[in-house]
């Protein structure tokens, strides 16, 4: 009998890896890449009483610091959060499109990015939101990494928390030989986030969550990269499970846009930085 658990992973890590390519091309260029962000990562800010705590986000796989952030960012800056972003898990001779390398490693880089943030802003904890990769991999910090000390809460929108199936296309893999090799070399990012993966199993043992930090994780269920989208949401004390649809029915938004470009998502993230003074988030919420 195969063993259809690890014969399947590598196929549904190939084509996450070319969905995820097509849709963050339509909104990753070269020039917005290289270009500064503006209003945040102004490591001169210092954080307000109303807002004490900086935001540190964290891009999904392909992204990168700026392209992911350029809704969000700025949103959160004009109300009055200072506000980082870093690019992780490069590889070699790949530019512009990050989060391909060994999660853990990533999760070290986002470790010390947050001892930057803290060093320079005097704050003794940060607040994170990722957006697919980027709100599972801080997991791993907090977790593993000694993060829960330094990080007050983890806003996650669409978060790969355990692992996708690709809408059933694993059952693909056999015509895909060698598939699982290549992307272990290449891309390792890639089949950690596979449902059923090594590394997934070790993220999620022993529990979804750690003492001490507030969970929120903001859904779609019109994702079609982390599937099924429940899979997406955590258990444990201090979670907050939301699903968009819930809060919007007309928001028709998948797995990239929740991320990139939606208002309404941003309204709910700004309402899990600051649950003392949430507004209700309505599809009205676009318009601020």
């Amino acid at each position: 009998m195969l063993p259809w658990n690890r014969v399947l992973r590598p196929l549904s890590a190939l084509v996450l890896a070319l969905v995820l390519a097509l849709t963050s091309a339509a909104t990753a260029t070269a020039q917005t890449a290289s270009a500064p962000s503006r209003g945040w990562n102004d490591f001169s800010c210092q954080p307000s009483s109303t807002h004490p705590r900086p935001v540190v986000l964290v891009h999904g796989t392909l992204g990168n610091k700026i392209d992911n952030w350029l809704v969000l960012a700025p949103y959160l800056v004009k109300r009055g959060y200072c506000v980082f972003s870093l690019d992780y898990g490069q590889l070699p001779g790949v530019p512009f499109f990050h989060g391909l390398g060994p999660i853990e490693e990533s999760a070290a880089q986002l470790d010390a990015f947050v001892e930057r943030v803290r060093t320079s802003t005097g704050a003794a904890k940060v607040d994170i939101v990722g957006h697919s990769q980027g709100g599972m991999m801080p997991r791993y910090y907090l977790k593993y990494l000694g993060g829960a000390s330094e990080v007050n809460a983890l806003v996650g929108l669409a978060p790969n928390n355990h692992g996708t199936t690709l809408l059933g296309l694993t059952r693909l893999l056999p015509y895909f030989p060698g598939a699982s090799d290549l992307l272990d070399r290449h891309a390792p990012a890639l089949t950690a986030q596979v449902a059923g993966s090594d590394f997934l199993t070790r993220l999620n043992e022993g529990g979804d969550t750690v003492p001490g930090v507030r969970y929120t994780v903001i859904a779609t269920r019109y994702d079609q990269v982390v599937t099924p989208y429940r899979t997406q949401f955590l258990s444990g004390p201090n979670v907050r499970n939301v699903l968009l649809q819930d809060l919007c029915p007309l928001d028709f938004s998948e797995h990239v846009a929740i991320g990139v470009l939606d208002l309404v998502a941003a309204h709910e993230v700004a309402n899990a930085l600051d649950p003392a003074n949430a507004r209700r988030t309505t599809c009205a919420s676009v318009f601020g």
